[in-house]
């Protein structure tokens, strides 16, 4: 992993990829797991396989590693449905590729959901966090309106509003099923994304 800057002025040194991974998948289940004040450095060291001090040096706070974490999952999202959307011809395809983008993130469980809800209530007591959560919000939603503004200009998609406030809308509505499925998990939410599919259809128009 190469040295990553964040939104303020925090920096992350460079840190081998194979103990970065296990260091960010460890702090990812263990937020998920334990919440943020039960994800320590003991807890996240231990299941990663590596010394405390290591988590220290390369991170140095609890509140950049969980930055990191954040922004390699969304890294990961964004760039598969960008992938996805890319392949599209048609308006079904794009619907398609942002409806198997969501039930992958439903179909991992909990985890992912828990963790950035988490990261939401964190960032409420804390300024660093609240900006990186905030410029990982740009981001994620920048990537998205661009590559439906994309697909409107090749005349594939045609969008009942601007590509910011489509892409807006469309996780606007992620999270809103997201929150019920958190929730309620009993609770069957094929009806609902059955109607969310019909909104997102007609957004992209």
């Amino acid at each position: 992993m190469e040295a990553a800057t964040t939104a303020g002025t925090s920096q992350v040194r460079g840190l081998p990829s194979d103990k970065a991974a296990r260091i960010v998948d460890a702090m990812r289940v263990s937020v998920a797991q334990r919440g943020t004040a039960g994800a320590t450095f003991d807890v996240v060291a231990r299941e990663a396989g590596v010394s405390r001090g290591l988590l220290h040096y390369y991170f140095g706070t609890k509140e950049r590693l969980l930055v990191e974490v954040v922004r390699r999952e969304c890294d990961v999202r964004v760039e598969r449905l960008q992938d996805a959307i890319a392949g599209a011809d048609n308006a079904d395809d794009v619907l398609a590729a942002l409806v198997r983008s969501f039930e992958d993130f439903l179909g991992e469980g909990p985890t992912p959901a828990v963790m950035f809800y988490e990261m939401m209530t964190l960032g409420t007591r804390n300024e660093e966090i609240a900006a990186e959560l905030a410029e990982l919000g740009r981001r994620t939603r920048s990537h998205l309106s661009e590559a439906l503004r994309a697909k409107t200009q090749d005349g594939v998609l045609g969008l009942r509003s601007d590509p910011d406030t489509v892409a807006t809308l469309l996780y606007a509505l992620a999270d809103g099923v997201t929150v019920r499925r958190l929730t309620e998990p009993q609770y069957d939410i094929a009806p609902v994304m059955t109607e969310a599919v019909s909104v997102a259809r007609a957004l992209l128009g």
